[in-house]
């Protein structure tokens, strides 16, 4: 994994707007539509290198393939392993703690139709599709060298993401599921880390779960789940060098109160518990803005990086690069500036046609980032 060794390096979280003809593809298969797979394997090909190269002339050091071909960051998987189908009729939709709290607001929302007909796990997990990850690590890796990137990555889901998403209907117990899951998931990881490409592993469970399925549990009973799904996570990860892994934790990506977010500080322990060699973490969104003093009393490891989110992704300001050059310093004053990679809050497609931010400002932001880290780092380096 590429260091901040003479400037400030830029990334982001991972999806990116879809070109409207290719969403158009993506969202005919969701709904079950006949689609031609060669003619959506080609486009998906043609439309990573597209935005491989968007990615590096906006500025951005480590690009992803902005996960164009999937659905959404989670769902993917239900069609590259075996043992999910039937419906969720019993835990329809996601419910946050938040929509408790305010639900005047709540009851204005669109429901994500993603999650609306999701299957369960019903049948022992296997693997199904190995062919799709191969073919997004070679359409990862030859628009990256076509494009002269520094350094690619590729985002999987994580153990506890994939457990909220498709509700356990036939293992015997949490840690059964969240074992059998490590054991097909690992599958993923250890292709894309043996591709040469940085492993992200989202877990929006590590923060947003405790005001989603744990939110009217106590502190104690989500970081015991939380601490179980690490245990199964590392287990997955065990074959994988840390230094090819960054861990991304978010607290969800939409807009909306978050009166219910669980503090970093009382997650931070966990998260670092992770073998990963980095971990982006939210933090330009107002409710957490604040957290960068956490990294006043807790320790950064020796050798890890920390990718903070200095730009947000749910609403359409687009930062000014001075704004984001503070963010980066501040950072970097606490952990040290060879620590620091500037990142995003979270991605700007994370559901095939749902998004806040309009896919042309999403660019205008990547591009203030990468302005922002060129400022911090002519402070840093001077």
């Amino acid at each position: 994994m590429k260091r901040s060794s003479e400037r400030i390096l830029t990334t982001h979280t991972g999806s990116l707007p879809r070109p409207p003809d290719l969403l158009a593809m993506v969202q005919a298969r969701m709904r079950g539509e006949t689609v031609d797979d060669a003619a959506f394997s080609a486009r998906v090909r043609t439309a990573v290198q597209e935005i491989v190269r968007q990615q590096v002339e906006a500025g951005i050091d480590v690009v992803s393939d902005g996960e164009l071909g999937k659905p959404s960051f989670n769902t993917y998987v239900a069609s590259r392993f075996e043992g999910f189908g039937g419906s969720d009729t019993e835990t329809r939709g996601l419910a946050m703690g938040d929509w408790e709290d305010f639900p005047d607001w709540a009851a204005s929302l669109v429901r994500n139709p993603v999650y609306a007909n999701r299957p369960v796990c019903n049948a022992p997990l296997a693997l199904r599709d190995r062919g799709a990850v191969d073919a997004d690590i070679a359409n990862l890796t030859g628009a990256a060298t076509q494009a002269g990137a520094v350094e690619a990555f590729m985002t999987s889901a994580s153990i506890g993401t994939v457990a909220y998403t498709f509700t356990n209907r036939y293992y015997p117990s949490d840690e059964a599921y969240y074992y059998a899951l490590a054991d097909v998931l690992k599958q993923e990881y250890e292709a894309i880390a043996a591709a040469g490409l940085v492993l992200q592993v989202d877990a929006p469970d590590a923060a947003m779960g405790r005001h989603q399925q744990y939110r009217n549990a106590t502190l104690e009973d989500f970081r015991k789940a939380l601490a179980l799904r690490t245990e199964a996570l590392n287990h997955a990860l065990a074959n994988v060098p840390p230094e090819q892994v960054r861990y991304h934790v978010c607290w969800g990506n939409y807009e909306g109160p978050h009166t219910r977010d669980v503090p970093l500080r009382d997650i931070v322990d966990l998260v670092l518990k992770v073998n990963a060699a980095a971990y982006s973490i939210e933090a330009a969104n107002p409710r957490h803005a604040h957290e960068w003093q956490v990294w006043q009393g807790v320790k950064l490891p020796e050798g890890k990086v920390l990718i903070p989110g200095v730009i947000d992704s749910c609403t359409n300001y687009v930062e000014h690069p001075e704004v984001v050059a503070q963010r980066i310093e501040q950072y970097a004053r606490v952990v040290g500036r060879e620590n620091i990679i500037a990142g995003t809050d979270c991605g700007f497609g994370t559901f095939a046609g749902v998004g806040a931010v309009h896919p042309s400002i999403a660019w205008a932001k990547l591009q203030a980032l990468a302005e922002g880290a060129r400022i911090a780092s002519e402070e840093l380096w001077p």
